[in-house]
């Protein structure tokens, strides 16, 4: 119980920690509301904790983005068409998500 915790504490971390450090070199910084972007990195955190959660992607693998709109954006690359229709749905089930696009390729790991 107590390795569950703090590996949900240490995934977490990474998480918030990668979308604060993302959020400065982010195209983000042109958002006229202060506001709107903490609601879409709040959802965008909350995409990439159901990804990890379910082992579908390792952090780097699949790259998640949300618009002021709640639209989100996926990218990147996943071992099967299996992990991308399930991320999609991961990602539509979130709340405040209002549609998703998804630009995920599979690949195979050597």
């Amino acid at each position: 119980m107590k390795t569950t915790l703090a590996i949900t504490c240490v995934i977490l971390g990474s998480l918030v920690g990668s979308a604060v450090a993302t959020a400065a070199e982010d195209s983000d910084s042109d958002r006229s509301s202060p506001k709107a972007f903490v609601k879409d990195s709040a959802i965008t955190v909350k995409i990439k904790s159901k990804l990890a959660a379910d082992h579908l992607t390792s952090l780097g693998r699949i790259h998640v983005d949300t618009d002021e709109n709640g639209v989100v954006w996926l990218s990147g690359t996943a071992r099967s068409q299996k992990a991308i229709d399930k991320a999609i749905s991961l990602a539509s089930a979130t709340k405040h998500v209002k549609s998703v696009h998804s630009d995920i390729s599979v690949k195979h790991d050597d």
